[in-house]
C-alpha cells in the first residue's frame, strides 16, 4: 500500500508571513486605491485563494484591477523572499521529514502562486525530501481538488493532509482523507480533528492514522 503525507506550506512547514507582508506593502504603496496590510491581516489570509484575498484587500475595485495588483504582489513576493530571507522553518521540520520519508511519500499542496513552493525548496534546502507538489497558481484548482489530483497522479492508496486552517480541513474533507491540525499555525478549525502542537509529533500520529 502506497501511503502519503500531504502538507500545507504556510503555517505548517514555515512562517514567511512578515516578509510576505513587507513585500506586498511595497507594491500596494504604489496604488492609492489599495490599502497597506498588517501582519494580522496576512495571518487571516492564510489558507485562502488569491482572488479571495484580493477582494479582502481591495473590495471596491473591479475584478480585473484587483487581480492585476495582486499578480504584481505575487511576482514581487518571490524576488523579495530570495533577496531578504526572513522565512523561518518551524522547529524539527527537517529532522521530522527525514523520519517520515522512510515510510511515506511526502508532498505539498498549497493555495499559493506558482513558483512559491519552488522558492520554499530553494530557501529551505528541503526539496529533495518531497516527491511531488501542487499549487492553486499552477492548476487554477481549489486545494481540495489539488489534493485529489496529487493523490491520483502518484497512485496513492491512503493519504493524510497536514494543515493549520479551516480551509485546509475543508480541503481534506473534499479529498476524502484524514486531517491533522497543526495548531501552532495561523488558524483554527470548527470541529475536533487529529491535532499536533509541534511538528515533531507527526510520526506518532501518522502511525495511528495509517494503522486503522
Amino acid at each position: 500500500m502506497k501511503k502519503a503525507i500531504i502538507f500545507d506550506l504556510d503555517g505548517t512547514l514555515w512562517d514567511s508571513s512578515q516578509t510576505v507582508t513587507d513585500s506586498w506593502n511595497v507594491i500596494l504603496a504604489k496604488y492609492p486605491e489599495a490599502r497597506q496590510i498588517t501582519l494580522r491581516d496576512m495571518h487571516g489570509f492564510m489558507g485562502r485563494q488569491m482572488d479571495e484575498i484580493a477582494r479582502m484587500i481591495m473590495p471596491d475595485l473591479p475584478d480585473n484591477r484587483r487581480i492585476a495588483i495582486m499578480d504584481e504582489c505575487m511576482d514581487f513576493e518571490l524576488t523579495y523572499l530570495k533577496e531578504h530571507g526572513g522565512a523561518v522553518l518551524y522547529p524539527k521540520v527537517r529532522e521530522t521529514l527525514e523520519i517520515l520519508g522512510k515510510s511515506y511519500s511526502l508532498m505539498i499542496v498549497s493555495n499559493c502562486q506558482d513558483g512559491y513552493i519552488q522558492t520554499f525548496f530553494e530557501l529551505s534546502g528541503l526539496g529533495e525530501l518531497f516527491c511531488d507538489f501542487e499549487s492553486a497558481g499552477a492548476t487554477g484548482l481549489s486545494k481540495g481538488e489539488n489534493n485529489r489530483l496529487i493523490i491520483s497522479r502518484n497512485g496513492i492508496d491512503k493519504a493524510v493532509y497536514v494543515g493549520d486552517t479551516q480551509g485546509d480541513l475543508n480541503s481534506a474533507n473534499f479529498a476524502g482523507i484524514p486531517f491533522i491540525h497543526a495548531s501552532y499555525g495561523f488558524g483554527t478549525t470548527n470541529r475536533p480533528t487529529f491535532l499536533i502542537k509541534n511538528f515533531s509529533e507527526i510520526p506518532d500520529i501518522s502511525s495511528e492514522i495509517f494503522s486503522d
